[in-house]
């Protein structure tokens, strides 16, 4: 394998930018990670693609040079860089265009302008900013023979919209002067809406161009989004296009940034706010999921290894394990971002729990990161899905985004409740809540699954009147809807579709419920409508989570609607979620469940969150804990000599009769576990560096429950070769 991808970088250098697209567009594109360091041999994660950030030059070495110093070690080179905000000093501080942009940036109510770094504003992205993106950056970037581009993080703060860029484009898109968001609850959707168009085109603007501009130099040029998940930019206060891009010709798919800086935001459950990582980022994968399934884009589903903010090493390790896992549970996506930043996680020092000292990563904890990495390259889509029911939905809109600051006439929603009110009571029973994006309902596909649909407008509103012919149609052929709200917030009444062109509703769901031919007057009500059913809740979802013990009745209504109405069999109560994906299993057990029992698998199982590889009889996953295990008996074909598990990538494997060998790499200054399957227990092991020459500290054992070699070494970015025979 080495040699044959040391080819293709050759022909990738030796020829055209046309040659090169066509050649590294047949290498694999499964797993990636983000840098903005030229090559070292202490980050050589060996994913398929290394994503270099930013295009500007640094002290001693060129955009051009970086790249090129990742391609000299075999990678195929992406690009990533913000279209929100960036070293993009030239243009903040005018030598691009002879103008200071500093005026800009994103301003709050105070007048003060929300900043990434020094100089460096959270922008309006007025028409120069776009101008620059194009020519100043993606140009050069596409003349750097790199053919995917990443537009990362279009972020436009729920708190800004104050500044002078911003009133213009106000004036521009509903040609009326510019209103205070604090003013009214109109106000702030109008001015969210605004904040969602505008990264809307200026992402449409830039990707055509570089689709465009690649065409004119023989080149399919790719531009991918990295993005939260609509549910974290709703819970901190962010507006996105989102969903919304998918639909875009010239957007080629998505990288889900969910990882444990977002996935630990409290949320309220049972009446207690607290974190609730793996559940929490459940959600957050499953709603990126849900914006690209029916549209057949790209996902790479992102998870990090460490966090933005400081904290210690076990925390670290503990809720990557959560995210990790919960990344996993979605079997039908197969393409990894598997760390962003190599640079911060491995050469950078953290603190050690209960004390004052910082230290580099651990390195049982880097043996165990690589070994989950490494996983991700084999790692392989699956038809099976999660233990329970799999066809409860919750709706979900872009417009989440567009009522959560600030607060008018008292209506708060603590925490993003009224969304984790209907999802978390579901999820921590055990029920694989599917999440539904109401952008996708013209997609056949998107309700094809769902039995049950939870959906509520006390924190969204529907983007336009075919949403609701949409539901409409889908209940009368046998959907059951149970739709949860009081409709008394400030936004039902905002100048929108369902009030205005002759439209005289006074809440959004009336049209729905004219359209379903029901008249809720109670409290709670069940509708037959057509051949499906419809419940009317007259309470917030938040009000199941924030006070304890307030969601039995929800619960109850779903599990009558999916097995009274719907017809489709027991809906199941546990306190697991568990995946059977090729050789691996995937559980959660979770916390907070009536039923505390833990959950068991038979062995023989490699334990993967264990940086020794252990070889487990029987695996103990309990309450709040996660697990990953490769099944031995699982493996496809036993009579072959395969590593099943290591904390490096292997390459040139060599299968004679009698031996196997086989190459691996992995970053400087890190340690290798690795487990490999073999016919019989090896009479001799030979480890040796590039150079030939033996290793002397190599730790063996023979495990004969599952026919295993365990080897334990020093890790090489220039590999190291075993040699085994028996």
């Amino acid at each position: 394998m080495k040699n044959i991808l040391f080819f293709f970088a050759l022909i990738a250098l030796a020829f055209t930018v046309k040659a090169q697209n066509q050649t590294t567009g047949a290498l694999p594109e499964k797993t990636a990670f983000q840098t903005s360091s030229p090559w070292m041999p202490e980050i050589d994660v060996r994913s398929d693609i290394a994503i270099v950030y930013g295009a500007n030059d640094r002290a001693g070495m060129t955009f051009e040079q970086r790249v090129q110093s990742w391609r000299d070690h075999g990678y195929q080179v992406n690009f990533m860089t913000g279209i929100a905000w960036g070293e993009y000093f030239d243009y903040f501080l005018g030598k691009w265009d002879g103008k200071n942009h500093l005026g800009v940036g994103q301003v709050t109510i105070k007048g003060d302008t929300i900043m990434h770094g020094h100089n460096m504003p959270y922008v309006v992205p007025v028409q120069s900013f776009i101008d620059y993106m194009k020519t100043a950056v993606v140009k050069r970037v596409i003349d750097a023979n790199i053919s995917t581009i990443f537009l990362e993080e279009p972020e436009f703060w729920a708190r800004a919209g104050y500044s002078a860029p911003f009133k213009q484009e106000w004036q521009k898109y509903y040609g009326f002067p510019w209103k205070p968001q604090d003013a009214s609850a109109e106000n702030t959707y109008l001015s969210s809406k605004l904040k969602y168009h505008l990264y809307y085109d200026a992402i449409k603007q830039v990707s055509e161009y570089a689709k465009s501009y690649g065409k004119s130099k023989g080149v399919n040029v790719k531009v991918f989004i990295a993005t939260h998940s609509l549910v974290n930019y709703s819970s901190w206060q962010i507006v996105s296009p989102e969903a919304s891009l998918a639909s875009l010709p010239s957007i080629d798919g998505y990288i889900a940034q969910v990882w444990t800086g977002t996935a630990r935001e409290p949320t309220y459950f049972n009446g207690l706010r607290k974190e609730r990582v793996f559940e929490n980022a459940f959600l957050e994968y499953g709603s990126a999921v849900s914006m690209t399934a029916p549209t057949k884009r790209k996902m790479f589903l992102l998870t990090d290894p460490i966090e933005d903010w400081p904290r210690d090493w076990s925390d670290y390790k503990r809720n990557y394990q959560a995210t990790f896992t919960a990344k996993l549970l979605y079997p039908m996506v197969a393409d990894y971002e598997v760390m962003p930043w190599p640079e911060r996680i491995y050469t950078h020092p953290y603190k050690v729990a209960g004390t004052d000292q910082k230290v580099l990563i651990p390195q049982f904890y880097s043996t165990q990161m690589q070994i989950m990495v490494n996983a991700l390259n084999s790692m392989p889509k699956s038809d099976n899905r999660v233990s329970g029911v799999n066809s409860i939905g919750v709706l979900m809109s872009n417009t989440l985004m567009f009522q959560r600051f600030p607060t008018h006439n008292g209506f708060d929603d603590p925490q993003f409740s009224n969304f984790y009110g209907q999802t978390l009571p579901l999820l921590k029973r055990g029920i694989p809540v599917q999440t539904v994006h109401m952008e996708n309902l013209s997609y056949a596909a998107s309700l094809k699954d769902i039995k049950v649909l939870v959906m509520s407008y006390s924190n969204m509103k529907p983007v336009s009147a075919d949403i609701h012919s949409q539901l409409a149609a889908w209940v009368k052929k046998g959907g059951v809807l149970i739709y949860c709200g009081r409709d008394d917030d400030p936004y039902q009444s905002v100048m929108e579709w369902w009030d205005t062109k002759g439209n005289k509703f006074t809440a959004p769901s009336q049209h729905l419920f004219k359209l379903l031919g029901i008249r809720p007057t109670k409290q709670n009500q069940e509708f037959k409508v057509g051949n499906g059913a419809v419940y009317v809740v007259r309470q917030n979802p938040k009000e199941f989570v924030m006070k304890p013990g307030n969601d039995s009745t929800f619960v109850n209504l779903v599990k009558r609607g999916h097995e009274k109405n719907a017809k489709a069999g027991n809906l199941e109560f546990k306190n697991s979620l568990y995946l059977e994906r090729g050789p691996y299993d995937i559980v959660s057990v979770m916390d907070e469940n009536t039923d505390s029992k833990p959950y068991t698998i038979k062995g023989p199982v490699i334990d993967l969150f264990d940086p020794q590889l252990p070889v487990l009889a029987e695996k103990t996953v309990n309450p709040g804990e996660q697990s990953l295990l490769y099944v031995v008996n699982r493996v496809a074909d036993k009579s072959k000599p395969q590593v099943l598990a290591s904390a490096s990538r292997i390459y040139q494997e060599n299968i004679q009769n009698g031996s196997y060998s086989f190459v691996a790499k992995s970053p400087a200054k890190t340690l290798n576990s690795v487990r490999v399957l073999l016919p019989s227990q090896p009479k001799t092991t030979v480890v040796s560096d590039s150079k030939g020459q033996p290793l002397t500290d190599v730790k063996t054992s023979w495990d004969p429950s599952s026919n295993t070699l365990y080897l334990g070494y020093a890790n090489s970015p220039d590999g190291i070769k075993v040699d085994l025979k028996w």
